[in-house]
């Protein structure tokens, strides 16, 4: 088991920059599969990014590929998403997940533990 807390969302300008963070509590932590979600109200949640347990993979949905970065430092039981030219459409809230087996997904009914959520909004 895992827990997840979130934090760094707040208001940014478009192009500008943020960075998230995930604490896990948990004493496997580096096992885990994790992932970042983000959801807009009245909207399906979706994929952003997710990476393997060491950190060696590193996976994008095309609409943040190159403008987001998915980092974990498992010695500090952390979980990062830095993001860049931030627009609009980049406005949610994001969620940390955590996901007990090691293959590829992007579905977030696939992932078992899940952080509160941190919002992010970008403004034009």
């Amino acid at each position: 088991q895992v827990q997840l807390v979130e934090s760094g969302g707040g208001m940014v300008q478009t192009g500008g920059s943020l960075t998230l963070s995930c604490a896990a509590a948990g004493r496997t932590f580096n096992r885990y599969f994790m992932g970042w979600f983000r959801q807009a109200p009245g909207k399906e949640r979706e994929f952003v990014g997710a990476i393997t347990d060491n950190g060696g993979s590193k996976y994008y949905a095309g609409s943040v590929e190159g403008r987001f970065i998915i980092a974990r430092d498992n010695a500090k039981n952390m979980l990062y998403l830095h993001m860049n030219s931030l627009t609009p459409e980049d406005t949610a809230v994001y969620y940390c997940a955590a996901r007990r087996y090691y293959s590829y997904t992007t579905s977030a009914s696939d992932y078992d533990y899940w952080g509160q959520g941190t919002q992010v909004t970008v403004s034009s």
